[in-house]
């Protein structure tokens, strides 16, 4: 019996629902339904429509009006959509009148990276931080969500007393898996430890970036190796590590999870252990998709995130890749509309704020191998000179 709240879904139509605001217009709440549109189809669901409405704030009881509740309605029972997914994060109060009113699977934003997460995670230790996750995210949502939870206690002298509101009795369920969880990882999370312990002397290069941008890629050119990787969503949860041989020069390489704009908490701090690769790497690659209309709000996602985690202030290369899907339409002379990003060259963009940076800043194609041999001197550099900084009288590689 699964333990946590069951999105199985028999299936694969939905319709999504984002809202427009004070704080995100209608450009930028259409980017994030196409994010949500390419997290859905993540999960294995086809996205058949997309809704948004205009909100100063959200309805108690539905988050979205009435009217607007109505429209989704008629679509879904019109179409047989199994799901309705939210752009936003929903109380369990609004979702719960949300499945009343549509007799339909509701999701949230949160809800469905938690469900993408379990449903790519291959090792114990994903499943593991997982499941954690995902009990911390339903603990204060439980009413309504958790049946006979009391089955999985066994034993005699584990029920509650009469008097005893069986959500009560759910909730201690709940935390004392959470607190069993937390013991096996922190078990985990030593073991880990050790192992980056006894890697020797050896630099730490880690790759990050944005969700789904090539850190995979990149990883199997540098390191020779066959990790997976696609055209999905957190195609990568566990961390990979490699030892990588450029020319003389050894070093580590890790392949960490990918960031996402409105990462759920619960998934960053059960994730600890593998984020440590990147709080404790010597180096790293940040690799933002230069092809992507939005890629300067996913380059501050990311360095928002490692500033969170305790990474911010590590020497970085900037690899702008897939610089081969990279398109752009170029303006008339007697255009005289404001210039878009949409309307920026290659060489454009290069001669923005990119010219200014103090960190190397790159521009390759991975599937292409475009500019790789350039990537490589790159890292061969700054590796090199981080070895013999740290230990200036070991220089047997070079």
């Amino acid at each position: 019996m699964k333990e946590t709240n069951s999105t199985a879904i028999p299936t694969h139509t939905c319709v999504l629902m984002g809202v427009i605001n004070k704080l995100q217009d209608d450009g930028l709440a259409k980017e994030y339904l196409e994010e949500l549109a390419f997290l859905a189809e993540t999960y294995g669901l086809e996205t058949k429509k997309t809704f948004t409405q205009k909100l100063e704030k959200p309805d108690k009881a539905t988050f979205i009006g009435k009217g607007k509740v109505s429209e989704i309605k008629n679509y879904v029972l019109e179409n047989k959509i199994d799901v309705v997914i939210f752009d936003d994060e929903l109380s369990p109060s609004q979702q719960r009148n949300l499945e009343k009113e549509f007799g339909k699977k509701i999701l949230d934003r949160t809800t469905l990276i938690l469900e993408i997460f379990e449903q790519r995670a291959q090792t114990a230790h994903a499943k593991t931080q997982v499941q954690l996750a995902q009990y911390q995210y339903m603990l204060p949502r439980l009413t309504g969500m958790w049946t006979h939870l009391e089955r999985q206690r066994g034993g005699t002298g584990t029920r509650g007393g009469a008097g005893e509101k069986e959500i009560e009795t759910d909730r201690r369920i709940v935390r004392d898996k959470i607190a069993l969880l937390k013991e096996r990882l922190k078990e985990i999370d030593k073991q880990m430890a050790t192992q980056r312990k006894n890697r020797g002397e050896l630099i730490r290069v880690a790759l990050v970036g944005y969700t789904n941008v090539g850190k995979s890629t990149i990883m199997n050119l540098l390191s020779k190796s066959t990790v997976f990787a696609e055209n999905k969503l957190f195609a990568t949860l566990d961390t990979t590590v490699r030892k990588v041989t450029i020319d003389n020069v050894f070093f580590l390489l890790s392949d960490t999870v990918g960031f996402i704009r409105k990462l759920p908490t619960e998934l960053v701090e059960s994730f600890k252990s593998t984020l440590d690769e990147v709080r404790e790497a010597d180096l790293l690659i940040h690799v933002v998709d230069i092809s992507h209309k939005n890629f300067e709000d996913h380059l501050n996602v990311v360095k928002q995130t490692l500033q969170d985690i305790g990474a911010g202030d590590k020497p970085v290369i900037l690899v702008f890749n897939k610089i081969d899907a990279f398109t752009y339409t170029k303006k008339d002379d007697d255009d005289l509309t404001p210039t878009t990003r949409e309307n920026l060259s290659l060489e454009d963009i290069k001669n923005t704020w990119m010219k200014s940076l103090n960190n190397p800043c790159l521009f390759i194609s991975a599937q292409t191998k475009e500019n790789i041999d350039e990537l490589k001197k790159t890292v061969y550099d700054l590796v090199k000179e981080m070895h013999i900084k740290r230990y200036p009288y070991h220089n047997l590689l070079y």
